[in-house]
């Protein structure tokens, strides 16, 4: 099976979270064995995920009806599981409010943070 293609908001986040030393994070994890759902970044031994939502302004997967009922599926059944799901919007990585926000409310770090487009 061939990786799936990373979105450009994804991999700005990637590098962000590099930047301000967030812990080791998995890409495309696989969270529940008999489902093909996969979360763009986990921290498995937390339990925490992070979704990038591309496309929100551009009628994308994530906002038309088959796509937006499949993402709900896929976050009712993490939250069952036990995983606690951050969502953002592309924009939001790109402008430093998602990194901020995992810093200071889910990590706990004290980062300094002025992304704006790295």
């Amino acid at each position: 099976m061939t990786p799936p293609k990373r979105s450009a908001g994804e991999l700005v986040l990637a590098k962000q979270m590099g930047l301000v030393k967030f812990p080791p994070f998995e890409e495309e994890f696989k969270f529940l064995p008999d489902r093909r759902f996969r979360f763009d970044f986990a921290w498995p031994d937390q339990k925490v995920a992070v979704e990038v939502e591309g496309g929100v302004y551009s009628s994308g997967r994530h906002t038309r009806g088959s796509g937006y009922t499949k993402d709900c599926e896929k976050y009712n059944l993490a939250t069952l599981n036990g995983w606690a799901v951050y969502r953002f919007t592309t924009e939001m990585v790109k402008n430093g409010k998602a990194v901020e926000f995992l810093s200071y409310n889910v990590f706990k770090q004290n980062a300094c943070l002025y992304f704006t487009d790295v």
